[in-house]
């Protein structure tokens, strides 16, 4: 028997409990999938536009900087956006500040979007696991009250092992996804630590030009 068939013995063989646990893996692995490119995409992207808009602030071209963020919706740009749209009217750093923490607030919930339904659906596959193997172990003591003494033995050591097969197949969909979870997670929390750096590293920018541009020539 090959490796394909041994799987797919091992699947029917677990019975209806298999179906619902598939499911579940399946949903949890596509949210992985997509929230993975997401971030990745906009890891990357975020690198980009800092590596644009950096120089520019830098020189004191802040109006440059505002045309680059224009039509640029990356989480760097939404956060950027609402600090420079205050520093072209105030002066205070205060004020500033708290512009971005508002644009901070409402781009880490995004970032974190449907990672934690990972955690839900590997919780959901080990918990259906246990449902089924336990279902079947009822179904097994049920079958062999009444069988031959000479086959109880052997039937219910085949039963049990059947019914096992759910309990496996939950841990072995439930493990990859609670790893993945850790990784998007850990991917998400990189991102939000790297716009809090942008975050300081601008409002720095936006301090050390207003002092430049308050000194007597």
């Amino acid at each position: 028997m090959g490796f394909i068939d041994s799987i797919v013995s091992f699947f029917i063989s677990g019975g209806f409990w298999m179906y619902p646990i598939l499911l579940a893996g399946s949903i949890g692995l596509s949210i992985g999938i997509e929230r993975f490119f997401k971030l990745s995409k906009e890891e990357r992207s975020n690198r980009k536009i800092w590596e644009q808009l950096h120089p520019a602030m830098v020189a004191g071209d802040f109006d440059a900087a505002r045309e680059m963020l224009a039509n640029n919706k990356t989480s760097v740009s939404r956060l950027l956006e609402a600090g420079l749209e205050r520093q072209g009217t105030v002066r205070r750093r205060d004020d500033i500040e708290i512009a971005m923490e508002e644009g901070m607030m409402e781009i880490i919930p995004q970032l974190e979007k449907r990672i934690n339904y990972i955690a839900l659906y590997a919780n959901l596959s080990t918990l259906l696991g246990l449902l089924g193997t336990i279902i079947g172990l009822i179904a097994a003591f049920n079958a062999v009250a009444n069988a031959n003494p000479a086959e109880k033995a052997d039937l219910l050591s085949a039963s049990i092992s059947v019914a096992m097969n759910t309990t496996a197949f939950g841990l072995i969909t439930a493990i990859p996804l609670l790893i993945i979870h850790s990784f998007l997670n850990s991917k998400a929390g990189s991102i939000v630590d790297s716009l809090e750096m942008i975050s300081v590293k601008t409002l720095n920018i936006i301090s050390a030009s207003a002092r430049k541009g308050s000194q007597p020539q």
